[in-house]
């Protein structure tokens, strides 16, 4: 009987997040790919029940309840589904019409918003069942937190530009969208990338802190252990970001959608697991050790 409420939630759910979505498009009346509006439609129903289903299992596994949980929610689905590939768009789509920028921005806010509220409510965690205890995850000193984001930078950078280049890069379709060339290796694309856009790497180390930053309260906040929850930022990661290039849009050929899809889902995956992975405190002194330092 919980499972089949569960489904009926969850359903519910999904209807909103694309009423949601539909609401927020005619509002600021952003263009849809007129060639099929059927096939859109249908898209956009893949996109929010895979979202749903993430978003959904951060809810239910969560300690916190409340505004809290809302708050965390809307943040997590905002950063993760609009700002960071807006950001991203910003930079490389310079095909976009004046104005549309700003109005996915604010698509994404009139989303998130909503969503998580409901979301949380018809989960059942609008009030917590139990005192919510201090979480002891992510208590690191200074020079703790210092070399460990040094290595997430470093492995996201690695991450972005391999992907990148061996996922996307090598698609003829990809390279004749942005307009670019294939050096013909891997190092060569690091050396053009270099030396015409030296930028583009501390850009990426900057993207790969706000990804921290959008894990850091999903980490604290999910029961489980560290593999439950590296699994658990890998599928936020992943998902929630990149459903959304399941949708047809008038900016970006299918190819190209589908070549980044691929790109970036699993890029996205490894990383938010290793985030994870990272940044928990996973060792714990036996009771023992503790014993005796204290004497």
């Amino acid at each position: 009987m919980k499972s089949v409420l569960l489904a009926l939630k969850l359903g519910a759910l999904t209807a909103i997040l694309f009423v949601c979505y539909a609401i927020a498009a005619g509002v600021l009346r952003m263009p849809a790919a007129a060639e099929n509006p059927q096939a859109g439609t249908a898209a956009l129903l893949v996109v929010c029940a895979l979202q749903t289903l993430v978003l959904s299992y951060l809810i239910l596994r969560s300690r916190w309840s409340g505004w809290r949980l809302i708050g965390t929610i809307a943040f997590t689905f905002y950063g993760v589904a609009t700002f960071m590939p807006q950001i991203e768009s910003a930079v490389f789509l310079t095909r976009l019409p004046p104005g549309t920028l700003p109005r996915l921005f604010l698509m994404g806010a009139l989303v998130a918003l909503p969503f998580s509220a409901l979301g949380v409510v018809i989960l059942g965690k609008r009030k917590g069942e139990r005192p919510i205890e201090k979480s002891t995850r992510l208590a690191m000193a200074a020079t703790e937190w210092s070399w460990r984001l040094a290595l997430i930078a470093v492995v996201y950078v690695i991450l972005y530009f391999s992907f990148g280049y061996f996922i996307a890069w090598r698609n003829p379709a990809v390279r004749e969208y942005y307009g670019g060339v294939d050096p013909g290796s891997f190092l060569g694309q690091v050396s053009n990338v270099l030396r015409d856009t030296p930028w583009l790497v501390p850009f990426q180390v900057v993207r790969a802190m706000c990804w921290t930053a959008i894990a850091v309260p999903v980490i604290r906040m999910l029961e489980g252990d560290w593999r439950e929850t590296a699994l658990a930022v890998g599928s936020l990661f992943a998902v929630v970001m990149n459903a959304l290039l399941l949708l047809p849009n008038p900016y970006m050929p299918e190819p190209v959608r589908m070549a980044h899809l691929v790109e970036t889902a699993s890029s996205n995956f490894i990383f938010g697991v290793f985030v994870a992975w990272v940044l928990i405190e996973r060792r714990r002194l036996p009771q023992s050790s503790l014993a005796q330092g204290a004497t």
